[in-house]
Order: structure tokens, then sequence, then C-alpha cells
């Protein structure tokens, strides 16, 4: 959505109405994820893609004839042997596609949280089409049950848009949100490595580390924030929430405890430390002393990563950030050729 701010605004500071085409589900394999959007001014204008490229005419004609007055549409495309030939989905997938023009209200505040990174989820009745926006701080824009609203908090800490069903009818819940965070404590090769991966993925990246000498850019280009700071300091300016991966590489007791400490005591998603087997017991005999429950030692992954027999930092950055990945997504992070449930998890 934040790539098709200009356009939005550009159309709307000239008053024209706005179509919206989303993904709102997939099956199989999918050119684009849920979520994905396509949007058409009343002026003909386009941007975003639904498909890549290959449904993206059709989606177009129904969101001109929806800026002309005819109802939210719910469009689904596929492909098969018979259709080979004509629009659909090369890699044999199929997408559900709903067409609305959202209200103009409902629209201008989206755009707000979009620009601000706020989080907030907007319903849209897949049957009747009706639309309701419901940030985080309870604030809502639109009509909406209050069956429905309730579910927002859940959605919103989620962070994944799916279908929910309420009544006997089916929502779009679409999420909105800042890009989830990684934090890393310590200023080493192996933190610049991480950074590189996750910011590839449209992570936020944060580096932490006490030792200014350490802490700098040119050893850090990749991290979007460096805090030079003790972890105890860190955390409370960084602040992790659910939305967040905390990973120790400090490798030093006066760094490893608090920050780990610390770490385990907001909401963060996943608290991962490197170190050997051995160290990591020492560490957490170490945090016992310190208070930390066994429930809590329990969330710490140690050694981070998953096990692809990485070795140098860049290998051993992959494997912990695909194990911060399937942390987020609830997977355990296998073999895809041993799983039994779908791909993608953003698929419901």
């Amino acid at each position: 959505m934040r790539e098709l701010l200009s356009d939005l605004e550009r159309w709307r500071g000239r008053g024209d109405r706005v179509a919206v085409a989303t993904v709102v589900a997939t099956r199989r394999s999918a050119p684009r994820p849920i979520g994905s959007k396509l949007v058409v001014s009343e002026a003909g204008e386009m941007a975003g893609s639904v498909s890549g490229g290959c449904v993206e005419n059709e989606v177009y004609g129904c969101a001109r004839e929806i800026l002309a007055g005819a109802p939210p549409q719910l469009l689904t495309y596929g492909i098969s042997d018979d259709e080979a030939l004509e629009v659909g989905l090369p890699c044999g997938g199929e997408i559900d596609v709903h067409v609305s023009a959202p209200a103009p209200e409902l629209l201008e505040r989206l755009v707000r949280v979009v620009e601000a990174q706020e989080r907030a989820v907007v319903f849209t009745d897949l049957d009747g089409g009706a639309q309701v926006l419901v940030l985080e701080t309870g604030e809502t824009v639109g009509a909406g049950s209050e069956a429905i609203v309730a579910q927002a908090t859940e959605l919103i800490r989620g962070g994944r848009s799916r279908i929910v069903e309420q009544e006997g009818r089916n929502f779009f819940a679409d999420v909105f949100g800042p890009p989830p965070r990684v934090l890393v404590f310590g200023a080493v090769d192996t933190a610049e490595a991480l950074c590189r991966v996750a910011g590839a993925a449209g992570w936020r990246t944060i580096v932490a580390d006490a030792r200014a000498k350490f802490a700098t850019r040119e050893r850090l280009p990749s991290a979007d924030e460096i805090v030079v700071a003790w972890p105890d300091d860190a955390l409370a300016q960084v602040r992790p929430d659910h939305s967040t991966a905390v990973v120790v590489l400090t490798h030093e007791d006066r760094f490893d405890v608090p920050a780990i400490a610390g770490a385990l005591g907001t909401d963060a998603f996943y608290v991962g430390a490197l170190g050997s087997r051995k160290s990591q017991e020492k560490r957490r005999e170490r945090l016992r002393e310190v208070g930390v429950e066994d429930d809590a030692l329990d969330r710490i992954s140690g050694p981070a990563g998953l096990d692809i027999g990485a070795s140098t930092p860049a290998e051993t950055a992959v494997s912990i950030f695909a194990e911060i990945l399937a942390a987020r997504a609830g997977r355990g992070g296998g073999s895809l050729t041993e799983a039994r449930g779908r791909i993608h998890a953003d698929v419901d």
C-alpha cells in the first residue's frame, strides 16, 4: 500500500474517486500475495498489481464499472487446459480479487494510517461490500458490527490479512502496520549480514551496542538504525513489541544477560542468542541468578538459527533470519519436501 500513496494523494488532490482491487484469497501458487492491490482513478489511471499482469486488464475494467455506479464485486481467476490462451494465471494458481470504491473518508484515514505506520485493519464484507476501518487505538471509520470490530486487536497482533467469518458472512480483514523489526545486540559482522538479509525482506533493522567504536555506520551500512547504548537503555528506546525479533550476538555476559533478560520481559515474538550449547547452559544459569524464570528461559532460541550447516557470517545470518520467519509464521522450519501443509504462510 505504501508504494501507492503518491498516486492516491495525487488523484484525491484533484477530487477523483478511487476504486481499489485487493487479492483476498489465493489457492495453490499465485503471483501476488494476499493483500496485493491495484488502484484505479476516476480519470482512468492505474497503479499497483494483483497478478503480475495476467488479469490486470479485466480487473481494471471492473474497477471502471464500479466507479461508474456498479456494485462491488468479488472476482475469481484461474487457469485450466481449456483456458490456457485466455486470461488466467500462468503459475496454475487461483486468486479471488475484491473490487470496490471505498468511501472517501475511509480512504483518506487509511492513507494517513499507512503514512504514519499506524496499526489498523479494514474489514470488507465480501457479500455486500460494506467496509469499516478499525485502528489499534479503537478509532473506527465506517459501520461495522460489534462482533466484527471486536476481532480487530487479535488480527492486528497477528499481522496477516485473511478472510474471517462472522455471523454467517465472510469478511476480508486487511491488516496494516509498520514493517516487522529485528533488534540485534552486538555490532559484529554477523549483525551487518543479518541486517542485509532482513532489510532485503522489507524488515526494519536496528543494531544496539554500548561500544561506540563498534557501532558505526561504516561497520553497519545495512542497519536502518544504530543505537549506542547498554542493553537496558536500548530496550527502553526501541521498546520491542509483538512484531519485533531480538537477536543477541555479543558473547559477553555483561551484554548478553541484560539484553536477553530485558527482551524476555517484552512482547518480542522471538528472542535468539548465538553460542555453543555449553555456553547456552552457562548463560541460562546466569539468567536464573538475575531472576529469570524457567518458563521465560524456554522462550530463548539458542543456539539461534535453523540447522542448515551455516559457518560464515552471511550463512549464519540466513540461518537466523529463516528461524525468525518460521517463528513469526508459526512454522517448524523444516524442509518443504517433508511438509504436508500449504507452502505460503499467508494462504488460508
